[in-house]
């Protein structure tokens, strides 16, 4: 194992931007197989890629030489963003394959309910990365999670935050807020109603969208009736797309701030750019690190294309954390062990490993002498609190005729200013 991995480290770097996938390993040959699970919406356009993105860091670690010398087989099962589905899908993956480290899920509507009733029941560790509701970080602080819970996407404060800076910059005096009739629409829903208020601007109204309705003209004539200068959308695509194409027949305003579930080529082509041109959405971001880049870079290598679509830098992160911390909980670990190993993962005073095979051979040797290691990820140097939180960087975005353009990135301070400035 150790002679793979070390030459890994030397060469992998060129073997993935020559686009190899896999080569034959030590791990391949061993008789044995890590398996996790995965609980993922690929049954939508935005979803399929954040999947995709997982089984992309599988295949690395796979290249690096597996986990504890096992090749790791990745169980995917699709959510359909629906927590039902969700919730069996992750109980088969529990009970029936025996998964003690679960991927996902996206959608706090989704992730929450397969948490509170699977995952810490089951003692099994759940690590999403795009998941955002507040609602979960009560539950931490409350010793509800036991320690299993840990995301890679900041909580539903920025996103909320941001969406009010775009309503203060453009002048908007009065805005209505959509949201999806969930946990995760709910909170952020809330929040930036409560944003929109701390700055003196007027919610006019705050309208639950409900999932599969045939129509929802009822719900934007409400809106409409207050006649705000803009709406806030935190929606998925499909009633996203509906709900603005009621408002915008009625004659609502183009005025519209999105929030990143919207940030999707379904939404974007259904709807019509020409009414999407002052449309402003929000997004956390990566920081300006060299990480960061480096993931861009593989990335376009491996998929052809850029990671425009909304949570690929976090599902990166979070897969590869997530086996790293396999890997240095040792062999047969539960998932109590593998999450009380993420820390030896994120120590800001480990030896700095990289975000790709070479990165995953390293920190193996590493762990293997007791040593600990600082991860450089996707989404920079990752750093968990004490409830499975990290913050993160923002950025403001418009759609173009081609896909998304960034209009204005907000650094972590800048961030944390703005959300301090809310509160005084």
């Amino acid at each position: 194992m150790t002679t793979t991995r070390t030459k890994l480290r030397a060469g992998a770097a060129l073997a993935l931007a020559l686009g190899a996938c896999t080569f034959a390993t030590a791990a391949a040959a061993q008789d044995c197989t890590t398996k996790v699970g995965a609980v993922l919406p690929t049954s939508v356009d935005w979803g399929r890629p954040i999947a995709e993105t997982a089984q992309w860091v599988v295949d690395q670690v796979n290249e690096a030489g597996g986990v504890n010398d096992c090749p790791v087989e990745m169980i995917l099962r699709d959510t359909q963003v629906d927590p039902k589905v969700g919730v069996d899908a992750a109980k088969a993956l529990v009970d029936l394959d025996g998964v003690q480290l679960l991927i996902g899920a996206v959608s706090s509507g989704v992730s929450l309910p397969i948490l509170t009733s699977v995952t810490v029941p089951a003692g099994v560790m759940q690590i999403s990365c795009c998941t955002s509701s507040t609602a979960l970080t009560d539950l931490a602080r409350e010793g509800k999670t036991e320690g299993l819970w840990f995301r890679t996407f900041a909580t539903s404060g920025v996103q909320a935050a941001v969406g009010a800076k775009v309503a203060q910059d453009q002048g908007w005096e009065k805005v209505a807020v959509f949201y999806k009739n969930d946990d995760w629409g709910q909170d952020i829903g809330s929040l930036v109603a409560q944003n929109l208020e701390a700055m003196g601007i007027e919610v006019t109204a705050q309208v639950a969208i409900n999932d599969g309705q045939p129509s929802y003209r009822a719900e934007a004539a409400s809106a409409l009736s207050g006649q705000p200068d803009a709406i806030y959308m935190a929606l998925y695509p499909n009633e996203g797309t509906a709900t603005a194409r009621e408002w915008l027949a009625l004659g609502g305003t183009q005025n519209m701030i999105l929030a990143n579930s919207l940030k999707s080529e379904e939404f974007r082509e259904n709807v019509g750019m020409q009414y999407l041109e002052n449309a402003w959405g929000t997004d956390t971001a990566s920081p300006r690190a060299d990480s960061a880049t480096a993931f861009v870079d593989a990335y376009e290598a491996r998929f052809d294309g850029p990671p425009n679509g909304p949570g690929l830098a976090n599902s990166y992160d979070a897969t590869m954390i997530g086996l790293m911390a396999m890997e240095a909980a040792g062999e047969g670990a539960t998932g109590a062990e593998i999450a009380a190993a993420v820390p030896r993962v994120t120590d800001p005073e480990g030896t700095p490993v990289t975000a790709d095979a070479a990165g995953f051979a390293q920190a193996a040797e590493i762990f293997a002498e007791g040593g600990t290691v600082m991860y450089q990820g996707a989404t920079g140097n990752v750093r968990f609190d004490q409830y499975g939180d990290v913050s993160a960087p923002a950025v403001i975005w418009q759609f173009t005729e081609d896909g998304i353009e960034e209009v204005e990135y907000l650094s972590l301070e800048d961030v944390n200013a703005f959300m301090a400035s809310l509160q005084d």
